[in-house]
């Protein structure tokens, strides 16, 4: 009996070992598949359909569209200011006056010489009457022999050098009235009429002061300006990458500093057509102006205030998107024979939790959202970040996915 049960239990001892060894085998393979084949946590999003906003974000400050600067046209002393700044002036109303006396007594002067000249004109003229008349009995007698070569030559003199006298003088009375012209103009100088109906928004003297003539080394004196406020704008400068996209009629929001709760809508009227280059640090930037003009500006908006401006370069409507931080380049298997393998980018859709890099097109770019033209279908998941983990993603890698909230 005892030798029966002996290889019974024989038999059951080597049934439990096998069993072991076949589970730890079976731990050690599902290791070995686990540390071969790495899942990588991403976040999930599906492809979907919306309306997208392309703009470009500018800075500046706000100018009226009509500004005039009213310099010193001549050196003089203010001896009146008949406006205020903040002032609203009609057309041809009185700024400022200089003083003029030494023009006036100018414009006296010379009337007073042309006076003098016209009056030795006159007796110019009757000189040059009297030796042409002479000359002309002399020519008369001496075609008849009457008398010589010589008496009728010297009359002959005489009428030239009566007549050299009458055009001299002359000649002095248009100097003198052109003298006379320039010192009316400069007399004119003396008093500052407005060119433009609007309001002074700055003043800069103040009576009694000295007005100073501009070189071309130092400008003159700006005594005020004026500027139009019916009609405002903006100023601001677009980076070279983008004023490609703007172009003249685009709609802009524009807000301002000193209103951050009012938005300004506006239409951009001008675009430059050179950069305007400055110097940040060590390299050089390159802007370009951009205008907007104001729809319907609050009232109390006031030229040099800072603002901001999106300007609206594209709008479409339910079109495929996907997040912009979803994009990711990679190398193309295909090799041109000029530059080899080139990059070409596309996001990595999800399926099955497998991700799979597939190629787009890409349309216009909103905010945060871009279009797809080609290459994705409603409703597909694609991997939208963490930004580290996009940048490990393979082919056919095992992933964790996690589904983004979406806002409601």
């Amino acid at each position: 009996m005892n030798e029966q049960k002996k290889p019974k239990k024989s038999k059951k001892k080597v049934l439990i070992i096998s069993a072991v060894i076949i589970l730890i085998a079976i731990i050690i393979f599902i290791n070995l598949q686990a540390q071969r084949e790495k899942s990588i946590a991403i976040t999930v999003e599906k492809v979907k359909k919306e309306n997208l906003i392309s703009k470009i974000s500018a800075s500046g400050e706000v100018k009226p569209k009509k500004s005039v600067n009213i310099s010193a046209l001549i050196a003089g002393r203010i001896i009146k200011i008949a406006v205020e700044e903040g002032q609203i002036i009609n057309k041809n109303d009185l700024l400022l006056k200089l003083e003029s006396t030494q023009y006036e007594a100018s414009a006296d002067r010379d009337r007073a010489y042309i006076r003098s000249l016209q009056a030795e004109k006159i007796k110019a003229e009757a000189q040059l009457e009297n030796d042409k008349r002479n000359f002309q009995r002399k020519e008369s007698l001496f075609k008849k022999e009457l008398i010589s070569s010589e008496e009728l030559e010297s009359a002959q003199a005489q009428y030239r050098i009566s007549k050299a006298n009458y055009d001299s003088i002359g000649y002095q009375i248009k100097q003198a009235q052109a003298s006379l012209r320039s010192t009316l103009d400069n007399l004119e100088k003396t008093v500052y009429n407005s060119p433009i109906d609007g309001v002074i928004t700055s003043l800069n003297v103040e009576e009694g002061e000295i007005a100073l003539v501009g070189t071309m080394n130092n400008p003159g004196t700006v005594l005020l300006t004026i500027a139009d406020l019916s009609v405002m704008e903006v100023d601001v400068d677009v980076d070279e990458t983008d004023v490609i996209g703007v172009e003249l009629g685009q709609t802009s929001e524009v807000r301002v500093d000193a209103f951050p709760d009012l938005v300004i809508k506006g239409k951009v009227t001008e675009i430059g057509s050179s950069a305007i280059q400055t110097i940040a640090g060590s390299e050089e930037s390159k802007d370009f102006k951009v205008v907007i003009t104001l729809e319907d500006p609050p009232k109390n908006l006031k030229p040099g205030l800072s603002a901001s401006a999106d300007i609206i370069t594209a709008e479409k409507s339910d079109v495929l998107t996907v997040p912009i931080s979803a994009l990711v380049l990679k190398e193309s298997e295909k090799e041109t024979e000029t530059a080899g393998k080139k990059q070409e980018e596309g996001v990595f859709v999800i399926k099955d939790d497998r991700a799979q890099f597939r190629p787009v097109e890409k349309g216009i770019m909103g905010e945060l959202n871009i279009e797809i033209v080609s290459g994705l279908e409603q409703g597909e998941d694609i991997a939208v970040g963490p930004y580290s983990a996009l940048r490990q993603l393979k082919d056919d890698m095992l992933v964790k996915a996690e589904k983004k909230e979406e806002s409601s």
